[in-house]
């Protein structure tokens, strides 16, 4: 039986993945979250405070495999006054501590879910990010994966604790927030879009793929030392991604052919400038790595999971 301790787990990603190692007969798993929730009854979560001060010793003894989800979040609107020294704390200093930890406890491997951001912002079409580009992150949260990322490498080679590095493109699924759940929220309120022309490609990772695909990595003997990109293994446009939510909450995308071009231009005038970018720019990612040495493609088709997302959207309403 694999003995499973995951970080996070009360997170967006980290508690589904929780839920399904929780169901799953052949693992014991603690989650490791940084205060409990309210009502919580289960002895299988604990909570041990801020990742870069926590004595994770006992959640770790007869541990396997750690999967470290935990992080301070990528934010579009940072109001700490040094971004990336928030984020470092958190980010480099956190997963350090665990890392070191477990290295010492003889934890046999560590998964570390990391970002596409550490790879870069954007691609160009046809172009997709592959797992062994050089690093170009350009912003603090980039930054601060990267170094956790390489921290990590340094700690295991030092210890012979094995690592997993995954980098995850944007994730959704039921309960997703941000952009992704005002996108959700514009369509199903029939909000008028000018997006009805936009033809860059976006890779997606819905959220149960990116769980199977973390499972996978802590299993599979192939996985150790090796850094991975994950999605869905389809990419989209924006117009094709606000069609696709539409058909999946059962409402059409009122969509509005206006030439990405004027869109930029009428959004740089009003300082939107970055929104401008993150609408129009592509980001894909090649996965076919993870198909070719650990036999794994995403198990749930776009489809399928953002039908998924829109019930529990719209069970929310």
């Amino acid at each position: 039986m694999h003995e499973i301790v995951i970080t996070g787990a009360t997170g967006f990603v980290g508690s589904a993945l929780f839920k399904a190692l929780l169901a799953d007969a052949d693992c014991s798993v603690t989650g490791v979250c940084r205060v409990l929730p309210e009502g919580c009854d289960t002895q299988s979560l604990v909570a041990l405070g801020s990742l870069e001060e926590a004595d994770f010793s006992q959640a770790l003894q007869d541990v396997d495999v750690v999967i470290h989800t935990a992080a301070r979040a990528h934010v579009m609107t940072d109001e700490a006054v040094d971004p990336l020294a928030e984020y470092r704390r958190v980010n480099v200093e956190g997963t350090a501590n665990l890392a070191r930890q477990a290295a010492q406890v003889g934890v046999k491997r560590f998964v570390f879910v990391s970002s596409i951001k550490v790879n870069g912002e954007r691609t160009q079409k046809g172009r997709p990010f592959q797992p062994d580009d050089t690093p170009a992150p350009e912003d603090a949260y980039g930054i601060s994966k990267l170094e956790a990322e390489q921290v990590l490498k340094d700690i295991c080679a030092d210890a012979g604790m094995q690592y997993v590095i995954v980098r995850p493109v944007l994730v959704y699924g039921p309960g997703v927030k941000a952009n992704f759940l005002r996108m959700m929220s514009w369509v199903h309120r029939g909000v008028p879009l000018p997006l009805g022309a936009v033809h860059n490609k976006r890779s997606l990772v819905a959220l149960d793929n990116l769980v199977d695909f973390l499972l996978q990595c802590a299993r599979h003997p192939k996985a150790a030392d090796e850094v991975f990109l994950v999605s869905d293994g389809v990419d989209l446009s924006t117009t094709e991604l606000l069609q696709t939510i539409g058909a999946a909450l059962d409402k059409r995308a009122r969509l509005l052919p206006m030439p990405m071009g004027v869109l930029s231009g009428l959004l740089g005038l009003l300082g939107k400038g970055a929104i401008a970018q993150r609408l129009g720019d592509s980001l894909q990612v090649d996965i076919s790595k993870n198909k070719q040495l650990l036999d794994w493609t995403p198990p749930y088709t776009v489809d399928e999971a953002m039908r998924k997302t829109a019930r529990a959207f719209l069970d929310g309403q």
